[in-house]
């Protein structure tokens, strides 16, 4: 998992009339859409800014580069196992607005089974982190508190870029204090846990249309995430489930 996607809203102010239509949703103001994917440390690892207020989720995704890196060959490889399955996608956690993409994994709606349960909390709890992210840089820089007082869009993106790096720089800094994670995890050799990651640099960039096509459907293929989501579900029933009973 890299971290969890979701979007957030910065109220727009002195938008030109001429835009208004184009930036007002249903709250009556302008606003411009921030896009981001967050880790538990609160580093964000993707930013895209400055669409209309007036697109969802999903038309924030059709237009974002999110995806570029992996379909163009530059991201690092990803291979890990979860239930003895391998995959060679990275996924994010997102709520159910996102599609049933093998790199998206949303929560339980109505969950009925225990495991169901167990997961959709656990998910639902870790989905968390990047909206735990708007919060703190919300609250770190009172610019992106509150509305935007300028007229131009470009500057505005300008703003947006400099907090997520000063946050980003905050993050790091604060890395130093404390470890957050469990190295164990990133350790070459055998290992008894269920779920293994393995990453493999890679620098040569695809050419081939065909090949960048087949990566795009990999990332939408649907079967493999119904597939990596029962995984994941019999996974954390294995790690947590004796707990809860």
């Amino acid at each position: 998992m890299v971290g969890s996607i979701d979007c957030m809203h910065w109220e727009w102010k002195n938008c030109p009339t001429a835009w208004r239509g184009q930036y007002t949703r249903g709250s009556g103001k302008p606003t411009i859409i921030l896009e981001a994917v967050a880790s538990q440390d609160l580093w964000i690892w993707h930013a895209f800014f400055g669409l209309p207020g007036t697109l969802n989720d999903i038309n924030v995704l059709d237009r974002s580069p999110v995806f570029d890196d992996i379909i163009q060959g530059r991201a690092p490889k990803i291979n890990f196992k979860v239930n003895n399955h391998n995959y060679c996608m990275a996924y994010y956690l997102s709520d159910g607005i996102y599609p049933k993409w093998s790199t998206f994994i949303q929560s339980i709606s109505l969950p009925q089974t225990p495991k169901a349960q167990l997961f959709a909390q656990h998910q639902e709890a870790v989905r968390k982190d990047v909206e735990r992210a708007f919060g703190v840089l919300q609250a770190r820089f009172a610019i992106v508190k509150n509305p935007a007082l300028l007229w131009d869009k470009e500057k505005i993106g300008r703003i947006m870029r400099c907090c997520v790096i000063l946050h980003n720089m905050i993050v790091e800094d604060e890395r130093d204090r404390f470890t957050q994670y469990d190295t164990d995890e990133f350790e070459s050799g055998e290992s008894s846990r269920s779920s293994q990651v393995d990453v493999v640099s890679s620098t040569e960039s695809l050419s081939n249309v065909g090949e960048m096509r087949g990566i795009r459907n990999q990332i939408r293929d649907q079967q493999i995430h119904h597939r990596l989501k029962a995984d994941l579900v019999e996974n954390i029933w294995q790690k947590f489930g004796n707990f809860d009973e």
